[in-house]
């Protein structure tokens, strides 16, 4: 069933949206995202994760990570970082561009984010992260969510009175990808972990982890009783999970796609891939430099294209193309062939 949720202030109906990811989560996936939201579907939608110590310096808008369309209306941006003077500089900036909640990262455990105690080396200090919100909280009118990992020491305890200290001190919502920061993406996303959380405080709780087709962000809302499903790289490789999730729910297709189905055979959806794949290059070279677009479809196509069979045979045949007429055309001739996307890659999960 639809459910209307109060998120970052906005009436959402559609409690299914796409996780921030540093070189994914630009306007240009965005776009091809929001393609196959169903028609009167609202969601909140992410950026790439944003260091608060160069924001200050930046012209927001204007440089690739913060670049937005018309669609981004319900715009969460996540930022990365601990000290308030940066914090309120970044917040205020942001507000000013028209976003509607900061999302503050807790869960990134690269190494250089851990080097300057930011990201999940914040949960190494309950007080101090706690801290990190209530700078941010005071610093903008606008909601403030907060993306965290499981504990690293499976300290349920600890783990409660971290959670409750971002709640106090003015977190509106929690997000957790319920593995720890030495497991990154490897191993099982621990759901059960989300369903204790959501029982344990009342703030809006969302989950995330281990999402690879629909059926997945069903069972996980039913099993956690969470509030809303983020979906990673998934959800980048198989936009039309939005389309899949929406038929399910009763709701429209997507404008454009009235009339047909989303679609469901391991064909059907490598079809899809290659149409989606298409989108994303001519979105890129739209949105970005041919340099920086290069770049993004690149990166885009090695992550993602590990759902299909031969989909290395795909990475290696686009990149060596420069422009985007060869990058269309090697797509729409590697997918003249049979293709099948596969419902999970096991070796990887986000």
């Amino acid at each position: 069933k639809v459910i209307v949720t109060q998120i970052y202030h906005e009436s959402v109906n559609f409690n299914y949206c796409l996780a921030p990811m540093v070189g994914l989560s630009h306007v240009a996936l965005r776009s091809v995202i929001q393609d196959y939201l169903p028609a009167g579907a609202t969601t909140w939608w992410p950026t790439e994760m944003l260091n608060s110590r160069r924001l200050p310096g930046q012209i927001i808008g204007e440089t690739e990570q913060t670049l937005k369309s018309d669609r981004d209306t319900v715009l969460v941006p996540q930022i990365l970082g601990n000290e308030e003077k940066y914090i309120a500089t970044s917040v205020k900036m942001l507000e000013e561009y028209g976003v509607k909640g900061i999302d503050i990262n807790m869960g990134c455990p690269v190494a250089k984010a851990l080097k300057h105690n930011y990201g999940v080396s914040l949960m190494g200090d309950p007080k101090y992260a706690a801290e990190v919100v209530a700078m941010t909280v005071r610093n903008t009118k606008l909601p403030v969510s907060v993306k965290i990992r499981a504990g690293e020491h499976k300290d349920q305890d600890l783990f409660f009175r971290f959670v409750e200290g971002l709640a106090e001190a003015g977190a509106s919502l929690i997000c957790l990808h319920p593995r720890t920061q030495s497991q990154k993406r490897r191993g099982s996303a621990d759901w059960n972990q989300i369903k204790v959380l959501k029982q344990h405080l009342d703030i809006p709780i969302i989950g995330n982890g281990d999402v690879q087709v629909w059926e997945d962000a069903f069972r996980m809302q039913e099993e956690t009783s969470c509030d809303g499903v983020m979906i990673g790289r998934a959800l980048a490789a198989r936009p039309w999970m939005l389309w899949q999730i929406g038929e399910r729910l009763g709701l429209k297709p997507p404008p454009g796609k009235e009339g047909i189905k989303a679609p469901e055979t391991l064909e059907e959806e490598a079809y899809e891939y290659g149409r989606a794949l298409e989108e994303f290059i001519k979105s890129s070279f739209f949105y970005f430099s041919s340099k920086e677009a290069l770049k993004r479809i690149y990166f885009y196509v090695r992550v993602t294209s590990v759902w299909l069979n031969f989909g290395h045979s795909l990475t290696r045949r686009l990149v060596i193309l420069k422009t985007e007429e060869e990058l269309v055309f090697g797509v729409r001739s590697f997918f003249e062939n049979d293709s099948l996307c596969f419902s999970r890659y096991t070796n990887l999960r986000y």
